[in-house]
């Protein structure tokens, strides 16, 4: 791809000088005899080329990366009538030496070609294009590749944070998840080994499909379902735990663990009141393009912590829900004395 865009440029640069130079031929040969009308227009195509393609792949890109644009201005200008009298006097000899006192002599051509302040009053805008011409071809490249480059960049950035994010969740989900089997071993050890089988298919789940940037709704499901179970398992009756879930359709994609924090957060805070037993509720829906998932906990009014926050999770999941869904999610997170509830919906996109 990149030697066929490479010839491709070079071919439009020499039909930009071929069609430049037969045009100089067509305007000399009317006015010139033939052999000074040739050298002319070879002349006029070769100190084109030179001084265009210095101001445009030379001092034009060293401008820009610089940023010394008002420095490149005056180059421009000086080079522009540097070509002007390059024109004038070509021209001017030409004229004097090939025309004047011959048949092809004339009044209106000793002021047009033999004049040195009208030829280069004449020569100044032809100069001005040419040159103008060349630096915005160039300049249209340069920026095009600065654009590229940019967004690259950005895409980089945006790679990079989501891998900080992601790789905050999980570290503290697998010590939440192996902390509790560790607790369980040394009351109920069946229960712990039907733990330990979740666990597992958790841990694989994030060691071989997590490293992708999307993965299929029902597997993050799966996922979701796992970690609910241990926490039933942990929790046994001290919490009353609810979950719905519905997906129309198992090929849309969801960025992986974006939704453990919500189940996490729900978990940890739920209120644990000796007068009322605590809930969490799970409603997961999936219809075409959209998922509405929401999760309420039972709350109970607790001194404010230090932080004041609701751990690194959900702050961690709003920053990849506007890196990832920008215009596509709706977040809500309201709180109250009893209550802690979560309402989020996405546009999904389909995996292929």
């Amino acid at each position: 791809m990149k030697q066929v865009s490479f010839n491709k440029h070079w071919l439009f640069i020499f039909t930009f000088w071929l069609i430049l130079g037969v045009t100089v031929w067509a305007q000399e040969i009317n006015d010139f005899p033939f052999y000074s009308a040739l050298i002319q227009s070879i002349t006029v195509i070769i100190s084109s080329a030179t001084i265009a393609h210095t101001l445009s792949d030379i001092l034009l890109p060293k401008a820009l990366a610089s940023g010394q644009m008002n420095h490149f201005v005056v180059q421009f200008a000086l080079m522009t009538l540097l070509l002007s009298l390059i024109f004038t006097g070509l021209t001017m000899t030409a004229y004097w030496y090939s025309i004047k006192d011959t048949p092809l002599d004339s009044k209106k051509k000793l002021l047009t070609y033999g004049t040195f302040y009208v030829r280069l009053y004449s020569s100044v805008p032809s100069a001005l294009l040419i040159n103008a011409t060349a630096c915005g071809l160039r300049f249209y490249q340069e920026h095009n590749q600065i654009e590229k480059n940019h967004s690259l960049l950005q895409k980089e950035h945006l790679e990079a944070q989501l891998r900080i994010l992601q790789d905050q969740i999980n570290p503290h989900l697998m010590f939440n998840v192996l902390n509790h089997i560790h607790i369980l071993m040394q009351k109920n050890v069946e229960l712990a080994s039907a733990l330990l089988i979740k666990f597992s298919d958790i841990l694989r789940y994030q060691l071989y499909e997590c490293n992708q940037s999307h993965v299929l709704l029902d597997r993050e499901v799966q996922y979701l379902k796992d970690l609910v179970a241990i926490e039933k398992i942990r929790w046994g009756e001290e919490l009353k735990v609810e979950s719905i879930w519905s997906i129309a359709d198992r090929k849309r994609a969801i960025a992986p663990l974006l939704l453990v924090p919500f189940v996490e957060n729900a978990f940890k805070h739920v209120s644990r009141l000796p007068t009322e037993k605590g809930f969490v509720n799970l409603v997961l829906k999936q219809h075409h393009h959209e998922l509405k998932f929401k999760i309420e906990n039972s709350n109970s009014p607790r001194p404010a912590r230090k932080d004041n926050s609701h751990g690194l999770g959900l702050e961690n999941v709003q920053k990849r829900l506007d890196l990832l869904y920008p215009g596509r999610h709706k977040l809500l997170i309201e709180k109250t004395d009893k209550l802690f509830i979560v309402s989020l919906t996405l546009h999904l996109e389909q995996k292929d």
